[in-house]
């Protein structure tokens, strides 16, 4: 449906209102997919807006060779690593900004979830290795295909089962 609906609103060439139907479907995904590769929620937020600035600017130009939302996964997989590259390189826990941020992002999981089941599971995604987080976060929580996930981190489909497969054994231990 929607699909058919931002498509459709490009080509009368209604792009502001195809983004208003962006918008309020990938909000909340996009910014956890940048979250999961950041894990900064000031910087995720930073990443998100930007993201939407560049599907807005190139939606005349989409092509639609990937559905939508690949295309605005791919963006933000891209600009989330354009983000951790810009970042500051000898930046460590010891470093009192970056303790601060870490801190606050801790805070910030454990308030987000109503229901502790919910904060605990986050918290224990949160330990996984970057990839495997990247992975159970497309898959389980924002409810992607093992063929949508592979595409969006561009990676083949059997590493994205491997990555699965590796996530759930390590949340099993970390239980």
């Amino acid at each position: 449906m929607l699909e058919a609906e931002v498509i459709e609103r490009v080509h009368s060439g209604r792009r502001d209102e195809a983004l208003a139907a962006i918008l309020r479907a990938y909000k909340r995904k996009v910014f956890g997919l940048a979250l999961s590769y950041l894990r900064d929620r000031e910087a995720a937020q930073d990443v998100a807006q930007e993201v939407f600035i560049k599907v807005w600017k190139a939606l005349p130009r989409f092509d639609e060779r990937a559905t939508v939302s690949t295309w605005i996964y791919t963006i933000t997989r891209n600009t989330s690593l354009s983000a951790i590259r810009a970042r500051r390189p000898n930046a460590s826990l010891s470093d009192p900004e970056v303790m601060e941020a870490v801190e606050m992002s801790a805070a910030d999981s454990a308030e987000e979830g109503s229901d502790a089941d919910g904060a605990a599971l986050r918290r224990l995604v949160e330990q996984l290795p970057p990839k495997q987080r990247q992975v159970v976060t497309l898959f389980y929580m924002q409810e992607q295909s093992y063929d949508e996930v592979a595409e969006m981190l561009a990676m083949p489909v059997g590493t994205v089962k491997t990555l699965l497969h590796r996530a759930r054994a390590r949340l099993q231990e970390l239980q």
